[in-house]
């Protein structure tokens, strides 16, 4: 199985606003920088989809050393949180729809094809890949800014 490094940020202006998304994948000491936005969304919608359409770019079932500095997104697996949600219809324990239930599914039913290792790094710290996959969301932001 194949060893892949993969860097995810989101962000987001105003929450909800426009935000953008940015991952980079490292494979064999090749790059690939997948990065987009949506007009009207959340950060954390934002870091979940870093994390979706890095692992959708995967030709073939990996083994992932996944780094965010999204709490959310690494205590989601981590935690165990997910798999609880599944197990109760995507409820969380008070009972509530978990937010962004779409986008978490799609998430959960990735980990069944690669083997994923989620690692909190800190956020706008020293991390020299977690800091690219900011300033890459972050000028997603500002294109969406821009169109408006």
């Amino acid at each position: 199985m194949k060893k892949v490094t993969i860097y995810t940020d989101g962000a987001c202006s105003y929450n909800p606003g426009p935000g953008g998304y940015a991952s980079i994948l490292m494979y064999n000491g090749v790059e690939k920088v997948i990065s987009g936005g949506e007009n009207e969304t959340t950060n954390n919608r934002m870091e979940i989809l870093a994390v979706i359409t890095a692992l959708k770019a995967l030709k073939e079932p990996c083994e992932v050393d996944l780094y965010s500095d999204s709490q959310y997104v690494v205590d989601a697996f981590d935690k165990g949180w997910i798999y609880n949600w599944q197990n109760n219809n995507w409820k969380t324990s008070g009972k509530s729809q978990v937010k962004n239930v779409e986008l978490w599914q799609e998430l959960y039913s990735l980990t069944k094809i690669h083997k994923i290792n989620f690692i909190k790094v800190k956020g706008h710290a020293d991390n020299e890949f977690n800091n690219r996959c900011d300033k890459i969301a972050r000028e997603e932001v500002k294109k969406l800014l821009k169109v408006e």
